[in-house]
């Protein structure tokens, strides 16, 4: 098979980490007999810095014609870098946002699972760990507060700032049924966060979720506020199977759950369209102060492109042969340093990556 990509570097240690990515990739297609066609694409603080905008007409009209993209993290320091001189829209993250509206990437899975070999990074307690969780938070990812109108104005002489928090039925119906469905291949549960209590976009999420949730009487529905959701992450984490939510409460939630996990450095992400073509990208920043020191995580990024080779190639076996090296090197004690334990061997990015990339056999 052919696999056509658009791949962005990113900013920070984006590069870095998308090369390991691209190690791995190299050697499943090896292994495989799969080919790759990459197309590289500049995007976020990179752009600005080459074209004076985070994404250009000529990158977006690159990306249409691929069926993946995998992407390191974008933007900067907000304290010290030049991008952040800009205005909103220009900046590197109004990139990302734009993407994700242009190629309707409305679905963002980000499975966060504990290795039993990280369970000294996770920062709770045995008797809550258990033997660990495994879920997904299926974030909504064109709507919600960070897509409607906003704007800052003065009101009788006071300065006001407005974002508007807009969700039609049709935007949740549709990620509704991805998560029912998600649910249906794993143990069947849905959890929807919401904030009904305050919110009437969360009092229609809720009416919205009831109505799919009909249309699959094998799986078992929950309603949490979100406030609860958060304390629950920490308190029984193993509670959880799928959690289906809006776009700011997904955010949140989402890198709460990476760092129960152990590192956000181990978090992988997939953001999909109603076809086969997705983003995939790691659920971290691009962590400008620890760039091209080679002690970045890849973890994240390498099994956010297992997860491309599962949804948007379907090539189940290839994605499982790439999990299954992450755990390989971690069970024989490999570690970069945000996971890094007593009695571990201390790797750094490009090593991390080689030793990943030797375990996948076929």
């Amino acid at each position: 098979m052919r696999l056509k990509l658009a791949v962005i570097p990113g900013d920070g240690i984006g590069p870095e980490i998308v090369r390991e990515a691209r190690k791995v990739l190299d050697r499943v297609t090896e292994i495989y007999g799969h080919e790759i066609q990459a197309a590289e694409v500049l995007m976020g603080g990179a752009s600005i810095d080459a074209f004076g905008e985070p994404l250009t007409r000529e990158a977006l009209s690159v990306i249409r014609k691929q069926d993946a993209i995998l992407m390191g993290s974008v933007g900067g320091n907000a304290a010290t870098s030049p991008w952040y001189q800009l205005p909103p829209q220009k900046r590197p993250e109004a990139a990302l946002l734009r993407l994700r509206k242009e190629m309707n990437l409305f679905a963002n899975l980000r499975p966060a699972y504990l290795y039993k070999e990280l369970r000294g990074a996770c920062p709770l307690r045995d008797e809550i760990i258990g033997d660990g969780f495994d879920m997904m938070i299926m974030r909504e990812l064109t709507g919600g507060l960070y897509f409607g109108e906003r704007k800052t104005e003065e009101r009788d002489g006071v300065v006001t700032a407005v974002d508007t928090l807009v969700y039609n039925e049709n935007e949740i119906r549709r990620i509704a049924k991805r998560a029912f469905d998600i649910a249906g291949k794993r143990r069947k549960k849905v959890c929807s966060v919401d904030k009904a209590n305050v919110l009437d976009s969360s009092r229609l999420w809720r009416r919205v979720v009831e109505e799919v949730a009909k249309d699959y009487p094998q799986i078992s529905l929950e309603h949490m506020l979100v406030d609860n959701c958060a304390m629950q992450l920490v308190k029984d984490p193993r509670q959880f199977d799928v959690i289906l939510t809006e776009n700011m409460f997904g955010d949140i939630l989402s890198d709460e759950a990476s760092m129960v996990t152990g590192s956000i450095g181990m978090l992988s992400s997939a953001s999909l369209n109603d076809t086969k073509f997705g983003l995939y990208e790691p659920s971290g920043g691009s962590a400008p102060d620890i760039a091209g020191k080679d002690v970045a995580n890849p973890i994240a990024t390498i099994l956010s492109a297992a997860m491309m080779l599962r949804y948007s190639f379907d090539l189940d076996r290839e994605a499982a042969d790439v999990e299954r090296a992450v755990e390989q090197v971690l069970e024989e004690g490999y570690r970069t340093s945000d996971i890094m334990a007593e009695g571990c061997t201390l790797v750094g990015t490009a090593a991390m990556g080689d030793l990943i990339a030797e375990r996948i056999q076929g």
